[in-house]
């Protein structure tokens, strides 16, 4: 697989009659910060499930983490770590109880688990809330705990689904500064994302439009290619071919 975390060619899934990916390639390397953005029903979701080993593909090939996407479904599930736009942890659980939980579904040794819990409470700033009901917590809060819990395994790639919606412009930065510090850890970083200004923090972006990859490169790149000022400008720009959506 040499230095790329992800390899798809001519990846396609087709509903009937309905392609809602249609044959795209492209590779994200490891350590990379790589969005993946696209309207509703560009086919980003689909083409998320599969690489997370939830869907199999109609056509095409690929590698997640080394694992072949069509043979080794349950392997690449254990190598990634996953975070969806709504927030996946339990409101009736207390903070310490969901990262144990989610650290025993991820396969962490028992006596891993609670220095490696008290580890990422101090990095949050929230040891204090160790024994706090999550569904008490501010959304900004809950979205940084579901990121520390999806990459509480050390994945090697960990998928983020639209992970700052809805929370106010200072929390998303801290919650970059996070992904940041994940990437430099060599995790891989796999994100969408409807903020365009958020793509500007992207190593590369891919931009689909009716389940095709219509650009692909770094913001500057992208900005350049298209004549535009920035990120929202060369989406808008491209959104304008779509047919569907």
């Amino acid at each position: 697989m040499g230095e790329n975390a992800i390899e798809v060619r001519n990846l396609t899934k087709r509903f009937g009659d309905f392609t809602a990916v249609d044959h795209i390639s492209f590779t994200v390397g490891k350590g990379e910060i790589f969005g993946f953005l696209g309207a509703n029903g560009a086919g980003k979701s689909t083409a998320m499930k599969i690489l997370c080993g939830l869907s199999l593909p109609t056509e095409g090939e690929g590698t997640v983490a080394g694992y072949d996407i069509l043979k080794e479904t349950e392997s690449i599930k254990k190598s990634i770590g996953y975070m969806s736009q709504r927030f996946s942890l339990y409101d009736d659980l207390t903070v310490a109880e969901n990262i144990r939980l989610y650290a025993g579904i991820y396969g962490v040794s028992d006596k891993e688990i609670s220095p490696r819990t008290d580890k990422v409470l101090a990095n949050l700033d929230f040891t204090a809330e160790k024994n706090t009901m999550v569904g008490s917590l501010p959304l900004g809060w809950k979205q940084k705990l579901a990121f520390s819990v999806a990459v509480f395994h050390h994945p090697k790639i960990v998928f983020l689904d639209e992970p700052t919606g809805g929370v106010d412009p200072v929390t998303r930065r801290q919650f970059w500064e996070m992904i940041y510090k994940t990437a430099d850890k060599g995790i891989t970083v796999f994100v969408t994302t409807h903020y365009m200004d958020e793509a500007e923090y992207c190593d590369r972006v891919s931009i689909m439009v009716d389940g095709r990859i219509e650009a692909l490169g770094s913001p500057s790149a992208l900005k350049s290619g298209f004549g535009a000022n920035n990120m929202d400008d060369v989406f808008q720009k491209l959104a304008r071919k779509a047919e569907r959506g």
